[in-house]
């Protein structure tokens, strides 16, 4: 089915939904995601017709503690599992290319937190540079949620900025809160080290 020439409101009825914390890999199925201050990636391999989306939060960097390594691991770990994922299904990194959206302000809150979009929108533009995987196509923070579509198959990606009603803006805070408290659990002690290359 050639979803590019669906209206944006099919496409979007069609798609699956990413939450915040997930990512995935579909041939030709639509994905969707709605976001605030997390960002999502869409990465996709133009020649394979293969592509995928991420939907990712860096923790809040506490002051005085050492959870820096931990305040990478959500927006790594999220960029190199569907990285991965894309090779293992026939991708070349070479050949691939992105598109990114997100980091808003969506809910006044003072502190620390404010800059956690910021700090996602700088994480990403960081990470893509560093792999050497063009960013053709951008949308990073202001005061809006955003509803993003993606179509693997072409590379094509929707985002309609939304001002933010309260029942939307408690949805999306429900969403993230929900995502940052797993981010921020220590794990169960175990006897085995992990050793970050």
């Amino acid at each position: 089915m050639d979803y590019s020439q669906l209206p944006t409101q099919e496409i979007e009825r069609l798609a699956r939904t990413i939450h915040p914390g997930a990512w995935a890999i579909e041939p030709e199925r639509p994905l969707a995601t709605l976001l605030g201050s997390c960002v999502a990636v869409c990465l996709f391999d133009p020649q394979a017709r293969i592509g995928g989306l991420n939907h990712f939060m860096l923790p809040n960097i506490r002051r005085g503690s050492n959870d820096d390594v931990d305040s990478l691991l959500s927006g790594a770990y999220a960029m190199e599992a569907l990285l991965n994922a894309l090779l293992q299904r026939g991708a070349k990194k070479t050949r691939l290319q992105a598109k990114a959206f997100g980091g808003g302000t969506i809910i006044n809150v003072a502190g620390p937190s404010m800059s956690i979009g910021l700090r996602n929108a700088e994480f990403t533009k960081e990470w893509l540079a560093r792999e050497e995987i063009p960013l053709l196509a951008a949308d990073f923070l202001g005061p809006w949620s955003r509803k993003v579509l993606f179509l693997p198959a072409s590379g094509d990606a929707f985002c309609r900025r939304m001002v933010t009603n309260m029942a939307t803006a408690e949805t999306i805070a429900r969403e993230e809160q929900g995502y940052a408290a797993t981010l921020v659990q220590k794990p169960k002690t175990t006897d085995k080290k992990i050793e970050l290359f």
